[in-house]
């Protein structure tokens, strides 16, 4: 396989656990804070949106960096 395509796979990979982790911790975080203020819809605030579209774009990032990270490598 070619060394860019193997680097686009690795940090499609990372970048795919990256996201899946920090969207879980986030809305674990959501779901807490709606359970204090006794609501039953969970929301995430402004910073959590912020911060969950700069990750989207890091991980949309990602893997074209990696790819090339492992073209040069090789």
């Amino acid at each position: 396989m070619h060394p860019a395509m193997n680097g686009a796979l690795v940090g499609l990979g990372i970048g795919s656990v990256m996201f899946a982790f920090d969207y879980m911790m986030l809305k674990r975080r959501a779901a807490e804070r709606a359970k204090k203020a006794h609501r039953s819809v969970v929301e995430f605030d402004p910073s959590d949106k912020k911060r969950i579209s700069g990750l989207v774009r890091f991980v949309i990032f990602l893997p074209p960096a990696f790819a090339l990270l492992f073209w040069m490598l090789d």
